[in-house]
């Protein structure tokens, strides 16, 4: 059973920068994918960006392509998600997901292991 605890949410004016961490509990990145997601009250779970562990393979939704970096540190089984040029529309709950498998997915449903979540907002 894979853990994942997410930390670094808070709150930022807009323009401004945030970091996400993702710690993972188990040493099986070799063949998992990791993916972040988010979601606003009343709406579907969102997917923000995801990584092969390998870093071979990454993805980003439209919305966030060239202002958020998805990463991954091996060694300390965490990923990462550095925003920058946040805007009032990334206002949500962030969450860490994971998947046993190759290739990246934005499907939620795809993902089998997730965070507690992660209140990012953005003030105007």
């Amino acid at each position: 059973q894979v853990q994942l605890v997410e930390s670094g949410g808070g709150l930022v004016q807009a323009g401004g920068s945030l970091r996400l961490s993702c710690a993972a509990s188990e040493r099986t990145f070799s063949t998992y994918v990791m993916g972040w997601f988010r979601q606003t009250p009343g709406k579907e779970r969102e997917f923000v960006a995801a990584i092969t562990w390998t870093g071979v393979s990454i993805d980003y939704a439209d919305s966030v392509r060239g202002r958020f970096t998805i990463s991954r540190d091996m060694a300390k089984n965490t990923v990462y998600l550095q925003m920058n040029s946040l805007k009032p529309e990334d206002t949500a709950v962030y969450y860490c997901a994971s998947r046993k498998s190759s290739g990246v997915e934005r499907s939620a449903s795809a993902y089998g292991y997730w965070g507690q979540g992660t209140q990012v907002t953005v003030s105007s």
